[in-house]
């Protein structure tokens, strides 16, 4: 099974060794996203708009793979505060449908950047 790398300037571009997604067979892991607005490189300001923002990242390196959010099957979420938890279910909601990717939410005490959320995805599309 080959292995490959996505990339896409819709998403910030990798702030160390590693790639945006990596594609082997039907399965593309998606590196995890912060708020970080792709243009500017900065995060963006508040845990709303970091939500937002991770999103969309997501959904840009998604769309590179030949993908999107109804091809996700697995979330993680990292938050640096969990009493965000909430704000973030109701964020996530605006993204996804049912049925909603499987999803594990930790609670972490810091995060690259200052950010307040972290997220990484699994998605499964056909083999190809």
């Amino acid at each position: 099974m080959s292995k490959r790398s996505i990339h896409t300037a819709g998403a910030p571009k990798a702030i160390g060794p590693y790639s945006q997604a990596v594609r082997c067979g039907g399965a593309v892991y998606l590196a995890g996203q912060i708020g970080l607005d792709p243009a500017s490189m900065e995060v963006v300001d508040g845990i709303g708009p970091q939500v937002h923002r991770v999103f969309e990242n997501l959904r840009a390196v998604a769309t590179a793979a030949g993908g999107g959010f109804g091809d996700v099957v697995k979330l993680t979420v990292y938050l640096t505060d969990l009493n965000n938890f909430a704000r973030f279910n109701e964020i996530m909601a605006t993204y996804f449908a049912e049925p909603y990717p499987a999803r594990a939410t930790v609670g972490v005490s810091s995060l690259p950047r200052g950010a307040l959320v972290e997220v990484d995805a699994i998605m499964h599309l056909s083999d190809g």
